[in-house]
């Protein structure tokens, strides 16, 4: 989540070696399309065939998507056919949320009040360890950001670096923020590591639509469905999900989806608790602020509609 870029994969759906020809779901052929991600690490995707997108393995993720599969928000996130090999590599085979869509405009919005997981900053204080890459990330967004220690070590401990980046951005002020996204016609915007004020996400947004508010309008609706069932979810009540995104697609036709994405860092709390994703967080409650953003985040798209 640390590369915050954009690039488009052309790939055609062709046979992928280790991918099994016959699936668990019953699967409509597609043609192929380019793919494009929003966000993430090279390599960590490929194109399946029948409208799959291949995810390199993550057993916690595994563990989710089996969850959700059998949970209400299985309508709001990748169907899950399994673990495929490709290459010298596992993946987790998933749906291509884009094949339905043309030359569609993608947006990647991570949520939450905070990106790290507690057990990180547990593992960060236990094992304190300067380190230079975070510091030149720290210093190549903002300069006067080190401490006089940090800037004489050259190097910043991973927890301050941690919490120090949240802050930048409106994660601490409205629960999610824009990590990058793509029009229709090829402009990509990564640029968002300092987007923080609400007035600034509402300018990013309407540059995302273009105006359009029978857009906003499908987003909008999408996600107050979304919120109903979050707040009813077995799943999401037992879970602390941190660092995932919401996955915006919209194209010319108008035609829009949003999905749940990445869980990669979601862990299953201990038996003796839930959460209700819009306390703040106290370092030991494992709230991660997700209903938060999403209660900001529909307020700000429904302010974007006209009054009428």
């Amino acid at each position: 989540a640390d590369l915050k870029r954009l690039f488009i994969n052309r790939s055609s759906a062709g046979v992928c070696p280790g991918v099994p020809t016959s699936y668990p779901f019953p699967m409509t052929p597609k043609k192929p399309q380019q793919w494009l991600q929003v966000v993430g690490h090279a390599g960590s995707f490929h194109v399946g065939e029948y409208g799959t997108l291949l995810k390199r393995f993550c057993e916690g993720e595994q563990q989710c998507y089996l969850r959700l599969m059998e949970d209400s928000l299985r309508p709001f996130v990748p169907g899950y056919y399994g673990v495929v090999q490709h290459g010298e590599h596992d993946y987790n085979m998933m749906d291509n949320l884009l094949m339905n869509f043309n030359a569609p405009a993608i947006m990647d919005c991570k949520m939450g009040s905070r990106t790290y997981l507690e057990e990180e900053l547990l593992l960060a204080r236990e094992r304190p360890q300067p380190r230079h890459d975070m510091y030149e990330k720290m210093v190549a967004v903002d300069p006067d950001a080190p401490t006089v220690q940090e800037r004489a070590q050259q190097a910043v401990l991973k927890t301050r670096y941690m919490q120090w980046r949240e802050t930048l951005s409106s994660t601490t002020t409205l629960g999610f923020r824009i990590e990058g996204f793509r029009k229709s016609n090829g402009e990509c915007h990564t640029n968002f590591k300092r987007t923080k004020s609400r007035e600034q996400v509402v300018e990013a947004f309407y540059d995302f639509v273009e105006s359009n508010t029978h857009i906003v309008w499908g987003y909008l609706t999408r996600l107050k469905q979304l919120r109903q069932v979050l707040e009813e979810s077995e799943f999401f009540r037992t879970h602390e999900v941190v660092g995932s995104s919401l996955l915006f697609v919209h194209d010319y036709t108008g035609k829009t989806g949003v999905w749940m994405i990445d869980f990669g860092k979601t862990v299953t709390l201990p038996l003796h608790l839930t959460l209700d994703h819009r306390t703040p967080w106290a370092e030991g409650n494992r709230e991660d602020g997700y209903l938060w953003g999403l209660d900001n985040l529909i307020n700000i798209l429904a302010n974007m509609l006209p009054l009428t």
